[in-house]
């Protein structure tokens, strides 16, 4: 099977933010309408236009991510359905703009912007962390552009403000600037005292959101503007949101996870339409820890939502 391309599209978001939004999708056909820019979030390369499809899929990466972490996931989507994954606000090759805002209701819009402007819509979204609290929070407020949603690891209940110190402290931590990817890779992957064991997923997942300067290898977001994303979500539950989403849902939890089993079990239970799914052996960045059983629970899930309309 020939490799996927992967198309830059920017989309406009709340307040004129640039967003970048990457789609993987077959070599086009000439004659498509629509604009596109750059190259691929991992390298792959430009050409072509974007035209109507049918509805597709939409993944939102969480808190410090970035489009190319569903690289993976976007490629075997591809192979039925249109995929598409965004760099939100303040990540990747989106704007990040010095005074924000980073507000819960500004990267809702944004994801809402991105459906409407893609023409993904009824679109499934498959959200990890923030992403996929940005994902139901989206559902709750405009069910008609949402099928279907896949949950990846995050919390419905209020964090504390504890942890956003404990997270502040983190990031004063890091050893920037980084002299190599190698450097990146091994102090994620073994030396950050937030790993309990050696984790070489963790440490490839970093290494995705570094850039290279002049003195060396640093994040590509401002670790400022993500402590304000965070702020947003970590002193409140978000129940009531969930319990307002109406489609298909699954909930996907790393045995290892920060997302526990009886709080998952309590979310598929406030779900309408609820489902739970866990992937053993991994942690929080499930579909970087065990692709092919990530695989293996969502791709069922979307053969069916995607049949049954």
């Amino acid at each position: 099977m020939p490799e996927r391309m992967v198309r830059r599209i920017d989309v406009t978001g709340a307040d004129g933010v640039r967003l970048a939004a990457w789609e993987f999708a077959d070599p086009p056909k000439s004659g498509l309408a629509g604009t596109e820019t750059g190259g691929g979030p991992d390298g792959g390369p430009d050409g072509g236009s974007i035209g109507a499809r049918d509805p597709g899929v939409l993944l939102l990466h969480g808190l410090m991510g970035r489009a190319s972490h569903w690289a993976d996931t976007a490629r075997w989507l591809a192979e039925r359905h249109r995929a598409v994954a965004l760099d939100q606000r303040g990540h990747g090759q989106s704007d990040k703009p010095v005074d924000g805002p980073f507000s819960r209701d500004a990267y809702v819009a944004d994801v809402e912007a991105a459906v409407e402007q893609l023409g993904l819509g009824p679109a499934v979204l498959i959200g990890h962390s923030m992403g996929a609290l940005t994902a139901w929070q989206l559902a709750a407020r405009r069910p008609d552009l949402v099928r279907a949603l896949v949950i990846c690891d995050m919390r419905a209940s209020a964090l504390g403000p504890a942890t956003q110190r404990e997270w502040a402290d983190w990031f004063k931590s890091w050893p920037v600037p980084f002299a190599t990817l190698a450097d990146v890779r091994k102090w994620f992957g073994e030396d950050d005292p937030w790993v309990e064991r050696p984790n070489p997923a963790r440490g490839e997942f970093y290494a995705e959101v570094m850039t290279e300067g002049p003195d060396g290898w640093r994040p590509v977001f401002d670790p400022e503007q993500m402590l304000k994303s965070r702020e947003t979500w970590v002193h409140d539950a978000h129940w009531d949101d969930l319990a307002q989403v109406r489609c298909p849902t699954l909930v996907v939890r790393g045995l290892d996870g920060e997302l526990g089993r009886a709080e998952a079990s309590e979310m598929v239970r406030v779900l309408p339409r609820g489902e739970y799914a866990e992937v053993p052996d991994a942690g929080h960045l499930v579909h970087y820890d065990q692709p092919e059983a990530w695989r293996a629970i969502v791709e069922p899930f979307l053969e069916r939502v995607m049949t049954d309309g």
